[in-house]
């Protein structure tokens, strides 16, 4: 039987503790739920309000990868959920609001990717972002080049963005916005995508053909669409090692030479978070946020 642990007054059975999730690095199922619990302080806030999709991988990175929208069966019934819009009909889907509907979550081995909208008013995105994906041979040093370009360009429009680390080989750029629809989000990103093409056409492909990729920074904008998630920041990604999606400074970004320079690992994130705080806390700030022009 797992063992049962009280978070917050809610009865969480934990399983596996010790089954190794990460065989290249030794790292348990005890260690991930240990880094979710020491970083739910800035880890809730991203994820509170926010229908969320699973992409579970219980046995491992190198086992089964799925993804789970609907509530999973056995759901606590304390877990909060919400029915969201759907195009086939409304659906229910899980909302991680406290530590406790945190740690049942992180017990089924799971990827957190959210919305671009909370479930209160998924007719308006409250988030822009940019998912920069390079092609081999290119590496995150050059998304960096690309954020950077992106960054001039987004304040250019009133909008103040923000980067993290994708987890896998890629980074992220996220920006509040407000008053205005998914898809009207979607069609600025795709323009600025097109933009970004034509400045550095060497560089950036904006259109998802792989062909066109190889040696590339593909910007995919495509993620602000209402329908699609994006993985959390500071989640554990399913990879070869448990690498985090963490968000870094800007001066991080410019000094990138390096793809090793930006690849943090569950162990790296709570030394950063005692440095920096949360650097993402100012997409909290709907002061901070631009319109579309």
């Amino acid at each position: 039987m797992a063992p049962i642990t009280e978070v917050e007054g809610r009865r969480v059975a934990l399983s596996n503790l010790e089954k190794v999730l990460y065989p290249a690095t030794g790292f348990t199922k005890a260690e991930l739920l240990h880094y979710y619990a020491t970083t739910a302080e800035v880890l809730l806030p991203h994820l509170r309000d926010r229908p969320l999709s699973f992409l579970r991988y219980p046995d491992g990175p190198d086992g089964q990868l799925f993804f789970t929208k609907n509530v999973p069966p056995g759901t606590p019934e304390w877990v909060t959920t919400a029915e969201v819009p759907r195009s086939e009909g409304p659906a229910r889907m899980v909302l991680v609001q406290d530590l406790a509907s945190l740690m049942w979550a992180a017990n089924l081995v799971t990827e957190f990717h959210t919305h671009q909208w909370v479930a209160a008013d998924p007719g308006e995105a409250d988030r822009l972002v940019f998912d920069l994906d390079p092609g081999p041979p290119a590496t995150v040093v050059h998304c960096c080049e690309v954020a950077l370009w992106l960054r001039e360009r987004l304040a250019a429009d009133g909008f103040e963005a923000f980067a993290k680390t994708s987890g896998a080989k890629g980074l992220h750029l996220l920006a509040g916005v407000r008053g205005s629809s998914s898809e009207r989000v979607s069609e600025y990103a795709k323009a600025l995508a097109v933009e970004a093409e034509r400045a550095m056409p060497k560089l950036v492909v904006h259109r998802m053909t792989r062909s066109l990729r190889p040696g590339k920074v593909f910007v995919d904008w495509s993620q602000n669409a209402a329908r699609k998630t994006t993985a959390a920041p500071y989640t554990i990604r399913a990879r070869a090692e448990p690498a985090v999606s963490t968000p870094v400074t800007w001066a991080e970004v410019e000094r990138c030479r390096r793809a090793d320079q930006l690849v943090f690992r569950a162990g790296d994130v709570g030394p950063r978070v005692q440095d920096h705080g949360d650097l993402l806390a100012p997409l909290f700030e709907r002061r901070r946020a631009g319109t579309l022009p």
